[in-house]
């Protein structure tokens, strides 16, 4: 581990490669998982404002489980998690052209509809976060599915935390980042081979 400000970020943020490989997974994490993706505080009300933008890009399923439902529900830990269909899929994974799964809310962020981007924890995906009461922890959190991401990464030379560079600003600031960062190159100054 090595310590940023109150983080503690796991070496495997550091050493570990990674670049996701959609072509490979075809979006997977957006149909997977054991519960919603974990929303931050507020990230609920982001999602309500963008629905007007996004309701007709989701699946009729999804539509269904969000107007029932809603756009979020409390999972077994006790954490706000976006809505599933059908206890699996994500009720914002919307089908692209080429027949993988992608985000409605990322698509509209990106075509300049809306202005919120999609859920942090989604963004920063291999980065789990965890607060506690005197330090927040990031962890590497490793999946069969993101193995073709890891294998990518490696050929391009491209670090987890290199790769999620943008999240990470998003979630911690700029001067944080920049903290992490020398501490990562820094780290593996020392530790070649890692």
């Amino acid at each position: 581990m090595i310590q940023i400000q109150d983080t503690l970020v796991s070496l495997d943020i550091v050493e570990r490669f990674f670049i996701c490989d959609l072509d490979a997974c075809r979006g997977q994490c957006c149909l997977d998982g054991d519960a919603g993706a974990p929303l931050a505080p507020g990230e609920a009300d982001e999602i309500r404002k963008v629905l007007p933008i996004i309701i007709d890009d989701l699946l009729p399923a999804a539509r269904e489980e969000i107007e029932r439902n809603g756009v979020s529900y409390i999972d077994c830990e006790g954490d706000e998690v976006t809505a599933l269909v059908n206890g699996g899929l994500c009720a914002f994974a919307t089908v692209a052209p080429d027949g993988s799964w992608r985000c409605a809310i990322e698509a509209a962020c990106r075509e300049g509809r809306c202005s919120f981007m999609k859920p942090v924890s989604c963004h920063l995906y291999p980065i789990r976060v965890k607060k506690y009461d005197t330090f927040t922890a990031l962890n590497y959190h490793r999946w069969r599915i993101c193995k073709a991401a890891e294998v990518l990464g490696r050929a391009k030379g491209v670090r987890v935390y290199e790769f999620l560079e943008g999240p990470l600003r998003r979630r911690f600031g700029d001067e944080w980042y920049e903290e992490l960062a020398l501490t990562c190159r820094e780290y593996l100054r020392q530790n070649p081979g890692k």
